[in-house]
């Protein structure tokens, strides 16, 4: 307990000059301001919040006030709450609150306690700091005094009941006020647990299924079920017992798959079962079949020749189906595959256009469902070419035209650049006029026999260039005759004049 004082303004009232006497023992001092002793005590939910008289009502059982001969006097007893929860075995701390303004000369405390339909019991009292217990509960209840809290050790399920504290000041004049508080008693709860009925699952649209959650321990109890976390609320097909600790289930559908867990609470404790998932049995829903290639098939499937094809059937179901893969042709059916794959060769397929039928069936609901396609085997699959023209973006096409663009411009500049008549004109005009006439004056050699072969000359048009001039390529006694600069490649030939001739025979 810590005790506080709290300083109230004068009542301005004649003849009153503010002066009180109140015993050592009640804590209290005395001044032109009234002070109020306010009494915080552990465990209360208003702790620490102080008592003011001023504010006092006369319509609250616990509140009396009045005013005699020019003095001022007050009186409140008020409690955290008027319903206070405990545990069986352990100790239970009643709080009590209570202030006044007044001359006091004793403060008496007193302890009651009645059930329904019975009179009230006294526990014990005090004067003061004088303690006056019953004998008969003197080693259960706890009171120390000014403090008007009681303790309870230990509390049983006898303790169950109100408590009414009553607190009386002789001063001037008695004042007296009370309070009551209910006390209730319960175990705390224990673990729940949930068992499914029957526990080997159910058929979907056929089947029930109960949950039942059983507790141990605890008293009061109240249940909520929770499905995935969430409270499960009355439907067409759930239903509960008085109680709440009976989930019904009927009839069991997908959409009562989850995760399914008890909540039991008391007035002192509360706790969760762990989670069950009911076993439903249902499907197939949702057929369908894909190709490897990441297209939906749909009634039609075009497959280019020499391409293989895997297509893979699917369901959803619980237990997971069994498959069959039938194909039809020319008015016959039978079974070609067992399981959800199924590979088709279009170099293996005989005709052209084959009929294929994907059956799904759940050997425990009974049922069954199935989707049938047409594969048709051309030379250039529609679905290929479809695929192929969405996967070519306009950015792809804009890049390879820009590339194409860019290599053609450098292969015309390579070869405007590296042209061969161009290199040789171009060498040929770079070079001296003397070396043209040089190499006119000297024919390289005395002796023409060295001389015989092929050449290539090269005219200008223009006439300013190199002056044209007869050419010989050997000299004038050879006999000879030269040709005009016109003329590109020349063959030397050896000619031997009919003198000379005659003279080395």
């Amino acid at each position: 307990m810590v005790s506080d004082h709290v300083k109230l303004p004068a009542f301005p009232f004649p003849g009153h000059a503010g002066n009180c006497s109140v015993p050592p023992a009640a804590g209290f001092r005395c001044g032109g301001e009234r002070t109020v002793q306010v009494l915080h005590f552990p465990g209360s939910e208003t702790a620490g919040a102080a008592i003011k008289p001023p504010n006092l009502r006369l319509n609250n059982p616990g509140d009396c006030r009045s005013f005699y001969k020019g003095t001022c006097s007050g009186l409140k007893v008020a409690v955290p709450s008027h319903t206070i929860h405990g545990i069986r075995g352990q100790a239970l701390y009643l709080p009590v609150h209570y202030g006044f303004h007044t001359p006091a000369s004793d403060i008496q405390i007193i302890w009651l306690f009645e059930r329904p339909h019975t009179m009230p019991k006294y526990l014990l009292g005090s004067v003061n700091q004088s303690v006056v217990p019953d004998l008969e509960y003197r080693h259960k209840f706890t009171m120390m005094p000014p403090n008007a809290s009681l303790l309870i050790n230990p509390l049983q399920f006898t303790d169950e009941g109100n408590y009414i504290v009553k607190v009386n000041i002789h001063g001037n004049r008695t004042l007296s006020a009370h309070q009551k508080i209910q006390v209730t008693v319960d175990d705390p709860v224990t673990k729940p647990v949930v068992h499914t009925q029957p526990s080997s699952g159910a058929v979907e649209y056929v089947g029930n299924m109960t949950l039942t959650c059983l507790v141990e321990g605890g008293t009061r109890l109240v249940y909520q079920w929770l499905k995935n976390g969430r409270p499960v609320h009355t439907s067409p097909t759930n239903s509960f017992s008085f109680q709440n600790n009976t989930l019904h289930i009927a009839p069991v559908t997908k959409e009562d798959i989850g995760n399914y867990s008890c909540l039991v609470k008391n007035p002192v404790s509360e706790m969760e079962s762990d989670i069950v998932m009911p076993t439903i049995y249902y499907g197939p829903y949702g057929l369908r079949v894909n190709s490897d290639k990441g297209l939906k098939v749909r009634e039609v499937f075009t497959v280019d020749i020499g391409e293989a094809v895997l297509f893979d059937c699917s369901a959803d179901s619980y237990p997971p189906n069994t498959y069959s893969w039938i194909q039809r042709t020319d008015n016959t059916t039978y079974v070609i595959k067992h399981g959800p794959h199924l590979e088709v060769a279009p170099e293996k397929v005989a005709q052209k256009t084959t009929d294929y039928v994907c059956c799904a069936y759940n050997n425990v609901t009974g049922r069954q469902d199935e989707t049938r396609f047409t594969v048709i085997i051309t030379s250039v699959g529609l679905e290929k070419l479809a695929q192929k023209g969405k996967s070519l973006s306009p950015l792809a096409s804009i890049t390879g035209i820009s590339l194409f663009l860019i290599i053609s411009m450098c292969l015309l500049l390579l070869w405007k650049k590296y042209q061969p008549y161009k290199v040789i004109k171009q060498k040929l005009e770079g070079r001296p006029e003397t070396e043209y006439r040089k190499a006119q004056t000297f024919s390289g050699h005395e002796d023409a026999l060295d001389d015989f072969g092929i050449y290539e000359f090269v005219a200008f048009p223009d006439a300013s260039g190199v002056p044209r001039m007869p050419s010989r390529s050997v000299s004038a006694s050879d006999g000879v005759s030269g040709q005009d600069l016109h003329s590109t490649i020349y063959e030397v030939i050896q000619h031997i004049p009919a003198q000379q001739q005659d003279h080395l025979e």
